[in-house]
């Protein structure tokens, strides 16, 4: 078991629940591999099914990305509406969106039901676009959403400085369905609620080996088992070998984030006053917010490597310094990072490649929101309702050619997306 990573989260989180070791051999309906915000959403969701489920996790409730992320509710998926339908028709492709676009208030709502005390804070998602085509095209996806009733609002070059303090900013689309939380402590309540609706969960649990045997699943772990009739990979940027091609049909890309400690009044007053959490516009996305104890994140590309201080990311402190100059002589005393988990198309992925083994991963960075709702969902599938029945597709596993070279590929798309946004291509 490794030791959770140090960062603002892990130096501020509640304590974590007890989630021992599973020892011994036992039976139940449903295992779920991975302790994130995927596996421990659909447990919860299945237990209060009454469905009888064990969670294994290598290593704590939220280790990864989970625990780690911007801490960003944030509405939708990277295609824009009109796209996402144009892929996949009016009917799965609708539902997608209306799936997708509320997922933000899905995962508020659960929160309240749960009472989980994670600074969850529905203060709205900002979108924001420096360069002209970019802006072109938030004004695109406003039109859409307005066009489809969705609380959205565009905010042009005045109003979009009102809203976030700097003048960096063209356009910036505002939906007031997102916000933000503590990620750590959601995953951590997120263990509690499932272990209150009857799971079991279990950290320090690695996966060893995954059988099918008599039209059951046996899941191996260095100090018992599990068999059950099914079984849900929600394991997303930190997926291995458990199962042939799963791990090469996403890359895992490290986001990296520095954090100051709490700025005083005066300085943060001007800094993301509307208390949005905000995203750039572009090929390389840069994540900012402000949290409730005035403390600025500002989140983007770094190294492809773990990191535990704010130096190896001076690039996002001096651009935070270039939005707001009075960040100047702030204190930087955070810095971390985690692996989330991208896909060729851009979209979530749910897998049946085999039955009774459900898969679900590939966020693209919008994994909060999303990976929440996408839990019912996976509960929904996993309980019997036809893969033609869930607001997500169900697709084949396909791997990436040269998967092994990801760190370079991805270095490659980095330098190349920074030039591009450079010259507004």
């Amino acid at each position: 078991m490794q030791p959770l990573p140090p960062s603002l989260y892990a130096a501020t989180a509640g304590p974590a629940p007890p989630t021992p070791p599973l020892v011994g051999d036992r039976k139940a309906d449903i295992v779920v591999v991975g302790a994130g915000f995927t596996g421990l959403s659909t447990a919860l969701h299945l237990a209060e099914r009454g469905a009888d489920v064990v969670v294994v996790e290598a290593n704590e409730p939220g280790w990864g990305a989970s625990g780690r992320n911007g801490g960003q509710v944030n509405p939708g998926l990277k295609p824009d509406p009109d796209e996402v339908e144009a892929d996949f028709g009016p009917d799965l492709g609708g539902r997608m969106v209306r799936f997708a676009w509320g997922a933000p208030e899905t995962t508020f709502a659960l929160i309240r039901r749960w009472q989980i005390a994670c600074d969850a804070r529905q203060g709205g998602t900002l979108r924001a676009a420096y360069r002209p085509t970019h802006a072109a095209g938030v004004r695109r996806s406003a039109e859409q959403g307005i066009r489809r009733g969705l609380p959205v609002t565009l905010l042009e070059r005045d109003a979009a400085g009102e809203a976030t303090g700097t003048d960096r900013y063209l356009a910036v689309i505002r939906d007031a369905s997102g916000g933000d939380l503590q990620p750590l402590d959601y995953a951590r309540g997120l263990a509690r609620a499932a272990m209150q609706a009857g799971a079991a969960v279990h950290g320090g649990t690695p996966v060893t080996a995954l059988a099918r045997a008599e039209g059951r699943w046996r899941v191996a772990t260095p100090t018992g088992t599990v068999t059950a009739e099914t079984v849900i990979l929600g394991t997303n940027g930190y997926t291995g070998d458990l199962w042939p091609s799963l791990r090469r049909s996403v890359v895992p890309v490290f986001s990296s984030i520095a954090a100051t400690a709490p700025l005083p009044e005066a300085v943060v007053r001007n800094i993301m006053p509307m208390r949005s959490s905000l995203y750039e516009s572009g090929h390389i996305t840069v994540y900012l917010r402000v949290d409730q104890q005035n403390r600025l994140l500002i989140g983007g590309r770094g190294p492809q490597r773990p990191i535990a201080a704010p130096s190896p990311v001076a690039y996002l402190i001096r651009y935070a310094e270039r939005l707001w100059p009075a960040l100047n002589d702030a204190d930087w005393v955070h810095g971390w990072n985690g692996q989330l988990a991208m896909t060729p198309d851009h979209y979530p992925h749910i897998h049946q490649p085999a039955p009774g083994l459900i898969c679900c991963m590939g966020y693209n960075g919008r994994g909060v929101a999303l990976s929440t709702a996408m839990g019912g969902e996976i509960a929904r599938l996993a309980s019997g309702t036809p893969a033609e029945g869930i607001d997500m597709p169900v697709t084949p596993i396909r791997s990436m050619p040269f998967h092994s070279f990801w760190r370079i590929g991805v270095a490659a798309k980095v330098v190349q997306g920074r030039l591009r946004d450079r010259l507004g291509l």
